[in-house]
C-alpha cells in the first residue's frame, strides 16, 4: 500500500497479489487516513507501507517533508508489524497530471485533484516494485 501524503487529501495505491501492477485506489482527508487504513486491512493483508517523501531537485527537504516524515511515524506506531518504506516522490504530480491528459479525461475529472493524489500514490508504489524487483 502506497501514499501521497498531503496537508488536506492522501492518494492511496494498492498493487495485485503478485506486485506487478500498482492501481490507485483511493483518495481521503489526510486526517481519516489513519482509520481508513484500520478498515482496510480487516479484509486485505499489507506487507508493506510505501509512503511518498517529498524533495526538492538537490535532494533537500521541502516545506511538506517535516509533514509526511510525521505522517511515517503515526504509521509506525499505529501499524508497528506492518514496515515503513520511505520512497522519493519528486514529480509524480506532474507525471500525473500528464497521465490524464494523456489518458484523454475530460476537464472534470482533470480538475479533481483527488484524482492527481492516489495516480501519484501508484506512480510511487509502481517505481517502487520496479526498483525493488519485486
Amino acid at each position: 500500500m502506497s501514499f501521497d501524503y498531503g496537508s488536506k487529501r492522501t492518494g492511496i495505491a494498492v498493487t495485485d497479489p503478485l506486485k506487478i501492477i500498482a492501481s490507485p485506489h483511493k483518495t481521503c482527508r489526510s486526517y481519516e487516513v489513519i482509520d481508513y487504513i484500520k478498515k482496510f486491512i480487516i479484509s486485505n493483508e499489507i506487507e508493506a507501507f510505501v509512503v511518498g517523501m517529498p524533495l526538492d531537485q538537490n535532494n533537500k527537504k521541502t516545506d511538506a517533508t517535516p509533514l509526511v516524515s510525521r505522517f511515517v511515524k503515526i504509521l509506525k506506531k499505529n501499524f508497528p508489524s506492518i514496515p515503513v518504506q520511505i520512497y522519493d516522490e519528486r514529480y509524480t504530480s506532474k507525471i500525473a497530471k500528464k497521465a490524464i491528459l494523456d489518458a484523454g479525461k475530460n476537464k472534470k475529472y482533470r480538475k479533481e485533484k483527488s484524482n492527481v493524489d492516489k495516480i501519484s500514490a501508484s506512480l510511487i508504489l509502481q517505481s517502487y516494485l520496479q526498483r525493488n524487483n519485486i
